[in-house]
């Protein structure tokens, strides 16, 4: 997949400004960002690169005294996530009922995993994930991804069927199959992420989960109703897909969303309440939000 690197020089250049230029960013259909001495750097997948809204949101920045330049540049095709993925990352543990941790993969190909404390073994949680991110979003470090796993440990999965979609590297949809889903389906536009999830199903025991490559166009060849759909993406395509979702929902279904901002809120549920979503419940973790629906 190719991404393009946005460069955005910002004068001057402050904490809140980068806050800010991030957020409004994301609509534009960003993904990822880094600080530089200048401002921030901003990926984004090049099919999903919405220059004209950028260029709205930077017109209309909420801090008028502060001037933002950019250049976009085709980023380098390779691992981004390398030095990361070779770190690791700690255990975490969501309401001490679910720890999520580190697998390494050794030269002969079995599983270590970074899980090594005697005083803190995984048996001791109600659910115990083990995950291998290779170039895919989601290890459960981030603040979205924890929201959903708190909701599905508080939901009676058994025996239903969910769908993961843009599942990364797969966590949401294991987390669902562990606590008793009868059958998931996940999809990610990422070839990458795709190959993830495999593997990290595959790590976890999982074999009931089908992983699929492409965007919800995919849900057209895909058979039958949900009864929860789990959806971390950001703002916009929610938005364009939420309709998607729902006509794959079955009766009574839930809709969980995560990926977006206080700010968002609004749009999303105005545009829940056009498909007959009623909105329920709404999370907070830092400054991401989750929300979800039931079909009416």
């Amino acid at each position: 997949m190719k991404y393009l690197i946005t460069r955005f020089k910002i004068n001057p250049n402050s904490e809140i400004a980068r806050d800010l230029l991030g957020s409004v960013a994301a609509d534009a259909g960003f993904e990822t960002f880094e600080e530089t001495e200048e401002g921030i750097n901003g990926y984004v997948q090049e099919d999903l690169f919405h220059r004209a809204i950028l260029d709205n949101c930077l017109k209309e920045f909420p801090l008028p005294d502060v001037s933002i330049n950019y250049t976009v540049e085709q980023a380098e095709n390779k691992d981004w996530n390398e030095t990361w993925e070779q770190e690791g990352f700690e255990p975490i543990v969501i309401d001490d009922r679910c720890i999520i941790f580190d697998a390494k993969q050794t030269e002969n190909g079995e599983t270590e995993t970074s899980l090594n404390d005697s005083n803190d073994p995984a048996h001791n949680y109600k659910l115990s994930v083990a995950i291998d991110a290779r170039m895919a979003f989601g290890t459960g470090t981030h603040d979205t991804t924890q929201m959903i796993v708190r909701r599905l440990l508080d939901m009676n999965l058994e025996g239903k069927r969910v769908l993961d979609c843009g599942c990364g590297t797969g966590i949401l949809g294991i987390v669902a199959s562990k606590l008793g889903a009868k059958s998931v389906v996940a999809y990610d536009i990422d070839e990458w992420s795709v190959d993830n999830a495999k593997h990290n199903a595959q790590l976890n025991g999982v074999s009931n989960i089908e992983v699929l490559l492409g965007d919800s166009h995919v849900l057209s060849h895909v058979c039958g109703v949900f009864d929860v759909v789990l959806a971390n993406i950001n703002r916009n395509i929610l938005l364009q897909d939420m309709h998607a979702f729902k006509e794959i929902m079955g009766s009574s279904a839930i809709l969980i969303l995560s990926g977006f901002y206080e700010d968002d809120i609004p749009l999303l549920v105005e545009k829940a309440s056009t498909l007959n979503l009623e909105y329920r419940e709404r999370f907070c973790s830092g400054d991401w939000r989750c929300l979800v629906f039931t079909k009416a």
